[in-house]
This record gives C-alpha cells, sequence and structure tokens, in this order.
C-alpha cells in the first residue's frame, strides 16, 4: 500500500456543505466535468485535475478515481426496487449500454440507522414464503398454480439450487406481467386487504407502496422480500445482486463508487426487468445486522460498522457535553459528517470548530482529537475498511 498527497493538500479541509442530507462524495466527483463541485477553505475547487493528484493506493485502488461514496439520506418515499451489479455483470453493462450503465464498478453498500429505518431486503425464507403464498391467492392468480405448486411442495430434503430455481421462475414471472395485468390483480388484492380486520406487517406496507406507486408490480413483490426496520445504530449490508428496497427513515449510507443501478419496481425511472431478474442471487433468510464494535482507544464512545467489503468503514461517534475522544490515524482519507451538536475537532497542525452539517475531509495517517462543546456531538467518518489495509 502507498500514499501520497499533493503539497497543496490541507490537514483538515471543510467541505462547504450546510446541509445534512445530501450527497457527499470523496472521489466520484471524477464523474462530473464541471470546473469545481467541493471547495477547500482556501478557495482551491475539487476538480479532475486535483483529485487525480491526491493519490491513496489501497489494494489497486486508487482514491483519485476508484473508492467509495457516503450520503445521509432521508427517505420519506420508497425507492427502487433496485439491485447493485457486480464488478463482472457491470463492466458488460456498461459496454452494452453506456448512457445508462455509466461505469465498470460494483456497488456494495451499507446503510447505518440514525432514525428508525424501513427496508425491503433480499428474498423471505421458504417457509416464510410458502405462507404468503397461501395467504395471497393473487399471486396464484398471477402466475399460475403449477409455478406456486412447485414452491408449496419444496421439503428440507430439496437442495439449494431447486429452491432458488423455482423463486426465480416466480419473481420472474411477477416482474415480466404487463401493466395492465399487474393492475387488473391489485384491483382485487387492495380492496381484500383494505376489508380484513387485522392486517400483518406485509400487508400494511402493501398498502403503504399501493398509495405511493398505484398498478406498480414491486407492490406485488415486496410480499416476497424481508421487511426489516432497523433500530438507531443498526446496520445492513447490501452485496452486489442484492435486491433491495429503501423504505423510509434517515441513514448514513456508504458504498463503492459506482452510479450502477438495475432497477425493477417502485419506480418511475427505466427499468431493465430482465437484467434484474438474471443477475439476482436468489439468497433466501433473514439478513445479519450490524451493531457495531467499540473502537479500541475511544473510551466506547465511538462504534465501527465494518462491511465485507474492502472500500469503506463507517464510524460513528457519540459524545456526551464535554467529553473527548481520539480518532486513531488511519492509512486512508476520511470523510467526517457531524449530525448533531457542536465541538472542536484537532490535529496537530490545526484545530476547527464544527456544528451539525458541517462535512470535513481529513488526509491518511492523521491523528484526530474530537471535543464537544453542546449537550451532544454525534458525528460519523467514512474511510478505507482498516481490515484490508
Amino acid at each position: 500500500m502507498t500514499v501520497e498527497f499533493a503539497d497543496d493538500v490541507s490537514y483538515l479541509t471543510f467541505l462547504p456543505i450546510s446541509l445534512i442530507f445530501v450527497v457527499i462524495c470523496l472521489v466520484s466527483l471524477l464523474k462530473k466535468k464541471s470546473k469545481g463541485v467541493m471547495a477547500f477553505d482556501d478557495g482551491v475547487f475539487w476538480n479532475e485535475h486535483r483529485l487525480q493528484r491526491l493519490k491513496c493506493s489501497v489494494k489497486n485502488y486508487d482514491w483519485g478515481k476508484i473508492g467509495s461514496d457516503s450520503e445521509a439520506l432521508s427517505v420519506a418515499k420508497t425507492l427502487s426496487i433496485q439491485a447493485h451489479p457486480c464488478k463482472e455483470l457491470a463492466k458488460k453493462l456498461h459496454i452494452r449500454d453506456p448512457l445508462v450503465y455509466k461505469d465498470g464498478n460494483h456497488k456494495p453498500e451499507m446503510a447505518l440507522a440514525v432514525t428508525k429505518f424501513e427496508i425491503l431486503c433480499g428474498f423471505v425464507s421458504i417457509e416464510e414464503l410458502q405462507r404468503i403464498l397461501k395467504g395471497v391467492p393473487e399471486i396464484s392468480q398471477l402466475v399460475g398454480a403449477a409455478v406456486v405448486d412447485q414452491l408449496l411442495n419444496i421439503t428440507p430434503e430439496d437442495g439449494e439450487d431447486t429452491v432458488k430455481t423455482a423463486l426465480k421462475q416466480l419473481f420472474t414471472q411477477i416482474m415480466s406481467a404487463s401493466e395492465h395485468v399487474i393492475a387488473e390483480v391489485l384491483s382485487q388484492l387492495i380492496p381484500r386487504l383494505r376489508k380484513k380486520d387485522e392486517l400483518t406487517s406485509e400487508e400494511k406496507l402493501v398498502l403503504r407502496l399501493e398509495k405511493e406507486y398505484p398498478g406498480d408490480v414491486g407492490v406485488l413483490a415486496a410480499f416476497l422480500m424481508n421487511y426489516v426496520t432497523l433500530n438507531p445504530g443498526e446496520a445492513l449490508c447490501l452485496g452486489a445482486n442484492e435486491l433491495h428496497a429503501y423504505v423510509s427513515g434517515d441513514c448514513i449510507e456508504c458504498m463503492a463508487t459506482s452510479d450502477n443501478v438495475v432497477r425493477a419496481g417502485l419506480t418511475p425511472k427505466k427499468r431493465d426487468v430482465k437484467t434484474l431478474c438474471d443477475m439476482l442471487t436468489y439468497k433466501l433468510g433473514r439478513p445479519d445486522i450490524l451493531r457495531g464494535f467499540n473502537v479500541e482507544g475511544t473510551d466506547g464512545l465511538t462504534k465501527r460498522y465494518r462491511p465485507p467489503f474492502e472500500e469503506f468503514e463507517v464510524d460513528h461517534c457519540d459524545l456526551p457535553e464535554g467529553k473527548s475522544t481520539k480518532f486513531p490515524s488511519m492509512a486512508g482519507p476520511s470523510l467526517f459528517l457531524v449530525t448533531e451538536g457542536t465541538g472542536i475537532i484537532k490535529t496537530a497542525f490545526s484545530a476547527e470548530m464544527v456544528r451539525v452539517g458541517d462535512v470535513l475531509f481529513a488526509p491518511a495517517n492523521t491523528k484526530i482529537t474530537i471535543e464537544s462543546s453542546g449537550r451532544r456531538l454525534q458525528l460519523y467518518r467514512a474511510g478505507v475498511n482498516s481490515k484490508f489495509l
């Protein structure tokens, strides 16, 4: 690993972003051809030339070209049912349709809940799927009894490939149905659910989704997906080719740098149903939830969320009034986002007052001390996954 910085990169740099709920991009700015989109406090812009001068290679990743993005995301309306391709597929899609799939990189991501955060991710277990298929006759009406019976008759003795093949057939037929057919099925499903005395959490969600996206096939697809509510401080990792949709709430999202999204439901945007149905892993079962671990030397005030992806990790620092803690130096650059309170961030060369909404860039190998000057200071750090350094 090598780390090298141009002489004009300062030790601690404010980025001029005053709102929390905006995208914070460390390196994906290369794809933007404007004269400058982020500025140092010395007035020099983060343009393509400047980013190319900032060299930090970690296991063949050049942070001037490929690294990670982080963002504070507030979801008021369900985002599309989607997946992000693996690197191999991303390269093929980029060659096939570069206007839609704009790069050849993968986009694993992690969502860390700031408030209660609802998400649809992956497919339910086979036992749960069988229960749903028995309770939602409209799905049988749509795809045919033979497809549903194949899944209902699966036993523990059947292999994983058999289960995934049957699930893929079911999901593909649902997602490939015409708008007219989906509208007809929903015209029977929604009134039936509204008449029920008691609704399951999944049925309540389906009614919400139908209000947001009337007539959309994604309303039906939601029955097949895990419906997860994260509490603040809990996180989910979403790997390549994994189906997901953010439903509601605020989160810190970190991902590998890519614009590749394959959508097929709950969206007015371009859909690529065949690609989505072909690319998915069809992994079944509840996802693992990350709750973070205490960062050594921070007195339990900072938790680290480390996904199985080499591009990034996220730290959450929660400082009570008058408390301080240290961030050890990292072998890669970091972004800091202040989400609550006021305080001071110090390095060996500078000290900066920070408040809610401030975003700072810290180069590699920078030791940082953080002090809270208000009732509470909360901030997040996104940087290279230290496990892979």
